[in-house]
């Protein structure tokens, strides 16, 4: 029997509703569903005491798939642990704009599909990230969507020297700069004026945030480039590096961000059969 994980954030799926009838559908089709929370909840939440939480640590190895329910926060978050054991994710939206959501809470049946493998599965690039201070490395992750460099202050701004493979591509003095996968085109760095690049174009995509000039514009850069970022004025400020919306890592005066292209693919899995413009064309009109 294949184990699929269902991951539900809490904090949106209330009495946990959705994760509930989502593993009743995976019993009926012969699966066998752990249910998983994919982060740590206030001590004081009151989780569900008939419901039996196993941990997503012992249960991702072997795993088929994973379920998440959320918006896409909780996918991404959720897509790092599953990548790191080669199991692909599917997300299921009970957010607000869900991009990345496979389904829609409505849609709950065509789950059944998983035991008959009657689904795709979709290769995304995702950035491998590295601060380095002197000779040591202070921060290290892997992001589906994107590496954030921003200013700390809000009256302020920050100065950045961008490089492709160690040949100066733009300095950004506003709020600072994105880097981008094809996946993250749509979330805050097209907010920042990026372009819609479609997941196949494996490409990696420079971002500027409210630049103080005229000339600094998005860059659509080879998926090959070796991307790093160094804060080049004021030694007396800070900036502070976020990848996919997680927790920041402070950066000072020479301190290098480096960006690349990951060994680790996620692996989205997909029941539809739909265009990536259809999802552009419902998220971003209706959504």
């Amino acid at each position: 029997m294949k184990k699929i994980i269902l991951t539900p954030n809490p904090y949106r799926d209330k009495e946990f509703q959705t994760v509930r009838e989502a593993a009743e559908i995976l019993r009926s089709a012969g699966l066998e569903p752990k249910i998983c929370l994919p982060f740590e909840v206030d001590r004081s939440f009151q989780l569900p005491r008939d419901l039996r939480m196993h941990r997503l640590d012992r249960e991702l190895p072997g795993a088929a798939g994973v379920v998440c329910f959320g918006g896409d926060g909780t996918i991404l978050h959720m897509a790092k642990a599953a990548t790191r054991h080669g199991v692909p994710v599917l997300g299921v939206n009970i957010g607000t704009m869900g991009f990345m959501a496979e389904l829609e809470s409505t849609e709950l049946h065509m789950l059944s599909k998983l035991a008959n493998h009657e689904y795709t599965l979709d290769k995304r690039m995702m950035l491998d990230v590295t601060v380095h201070r002197d000779r040591d490395i202070i921060f290290h992750d892997i992001g589906l969507n994107d590496a954030v460099i921003t200013k700390g202050a809000i009256a302020r701004v920050v100065h950045l020297g961008v490089k492709c493979d160690g040949v100066p591509a733009m300095e950004c003095s506003g709020d600072g700069v994105i880097i981008a996968t094809p996946t993250g085109s749509t979330a805050y760095s097209l907010s920042a004026g990026g372009p819609i690049v479609e997941p196949e174009a494996q490409n990696m995509l420079i971002t500027p945030i409210c630049p103080h000039d005229m000339l600094s514009r998005c860059v659509v850069a080879s998926q090959n480039r070796v991307v790093t970022v160094e804060l080049i004025k004021n030694p007396n400020r800070n900036a502070y590096l976020s990848v996919d919306g997680g927790k920041a890592q402070r950066l000072n005066i020479g301190d290098v961000a480096t960006i690349r292209r990951s060994n680790l693919v996620t692996k989205l899995i997909r029941l539809k059969d739909r265009s990536f413009y259809d999802v552009v064309n419902m998220k971003f009109k209706n959504g």
